[in-house]
């Protein structure tokens, strides 16, 4: 008896555990499928620039298309359930975690945020469909109906985060804690994607890499999405995290799409590529990522200002010295193969030696004055990665609040 008593504990244990498992799995599916919308969606989005840079015009009905919308659906609906299930058959405490609208209807807030997400990017479609028909076919980005369909595409991001985020501060025992740690910190991951491809025709680029712009653009925009993420979550090594998640997903979509055959169906065609034309490598986010988690834990949650001014002179600082010498490589020869997906043009390029120079440096023919303009652009670009590092500060502060 003495030896079988604690057998049996241990299964009775096993089993519960994994019993908990099941139930808190089975409550939370709609988050996990809200972070499968987001991240098709920001795939579709890649998909869809490849598909301009490589086909040309498309249509509603073509693949990416088809994916973003697909993930909105599923988006919504997911979402709709919940809010259903939360108002008419929720428990006491799902209601509690979650905030109304029209006075009756309840649910947490990314749920609301999301709903409204997926009706902006199905509102988007036959808005785009009459745009063409009116005003013609295009292939820029900046049009009406384009902008409404980023603002439901943004808007799913922040949803799938924010339904993430309230379960993780909401989790009560260690290991819901880090199981919705890890879900939070893919949906951060998700955004961070798609805020670099938003950006990429201006910072991402290997020529540009030797100009100030680069870094006004990075310093201003990455540093207050790492910064409040990683505040906001529970795991170790929060920004680093995500910096390699971005990574990860961008390096395999650029692998890809290089297996994708395909031909230009839209003049002119100066440059005829046969197969999809993938994104540029991914920024080299972890540096920055790896110090911005080792001053933040040696920081906490005291001298923000302080801390902010630390975060945006070391993000810019480090993303200078990665990027100056790494873009050089990816310049080379030595890129030009599958893995880093180099000298890879649109269609509409007229192939020269522009390739392989670098755009927009401060460091022309001007010797000493163009040293001036340089350090004067970099100098700029820590202001803005400062202010960038506080707001990140103040948000991530808030967001490890939310419980609904």
């Amino acid at each position: 008896m003495a030896v079988s008593v604690p057998a049996v504990s241990r299964t009775s244990g096993t089993a519960t555990s994994e019993s908990d498992f099941s139930r808190a799995v089975a409550t939370e599916w709609p988050i996990y499928a809200v972070l499968i919308a987001a991240t098709s969606i920001v795939i579709g989005l890649i998909w869809d620039i490849s598909w301009h840079r490589t086909i040309g015009r498309d249509t509603f009905w073509s693949p990416p298309h088809l994916l973003e919308q697909g993930g909105a659906i599923i988006s919504g609906l997911s979402c709709g359930y919940l809010a259903l299930k939360t108002t008419f058959a929720g428990t006491a405490s799902e209601r509690a975690n979650s905030v109304r609208f029209w006075r009756f209807f309840q649910a947490p807030v990314g749920a609301w945020v999301c709903i409204w997400g997926t009706l902006m990017m199905i509102i988007s479609a036959p808005f785009d469909e009459w745009w063409h028909r009116a005003y013609g076919l295009d292939v820029t980005i900046i049009s009406a109906p384009h902008m409404v369909l980023a603002s439901g595409m943004v808007a799913i991001q922040l949803g799938a985060m924010l339904m993430a985020l309230g379960a993780q501060n909401r989790a009560r025992n260690e290991s819901d804690r880090k199981r919705l740690g890890i879900v939070f910190s893919l949906s951060a991951s998700v955004i961070v994607l798609m805020v670099c491809v938003i950006i990429m025709e201006d910072a991402a680029y290997a020529n540009e890499m030797r100009g100030s712009q680069f870094y006004k653009i990075t310093g201003m925009v990455i540093p207050v999405f790492l910064i409040a993420f990683a505040r906001a979550s529970r795991l170790s090594w929060p920004a680093t995290r995500i910096a390699v998640v971005y990574m990860l997903v961008l390096m395999i979509s650029i692998w890809v799409l290089q297996l994708v055959p395909a031909t230009p169906k839209l003049a002119p065609i100066y440059n005829p590529v046969t197969r999809m034309v993938p994104p540029p490598f991914p920024l080299l986010l972890f540096a920055p990522a790896l110090l911005i988690d080792i001053i933040m834990k040696r920081f906490g949650d005291k001298r923000d200002w302080t801390l902010s001014v630390i975060l945006g002179t070391v993000f810019v600082g480090t993303m200078v010295s990665v990027h100056w010498y790494w873009a050089k490589f990816l310049l080379s020869p030595n890129a030009r193969n599958f893995f880093f997906g180099a000298d890879l043009w649109d269609y509409t390029r007229r192939l020269g030696p522009w390739r392989y120079e670098f755009w927009n440096s401060d460091l022309g023919p001007g010797g000493q004055r163009s040293l001036v303009a340089l350090a004067i652009g970099l100098a700029i670009a820590v202001a803005y990665a400062i202010v960038s590092a506080r707001l990140g500060l103040a948000w991530g502060k808030g967001m490890s609040r939310i419980k609904r």
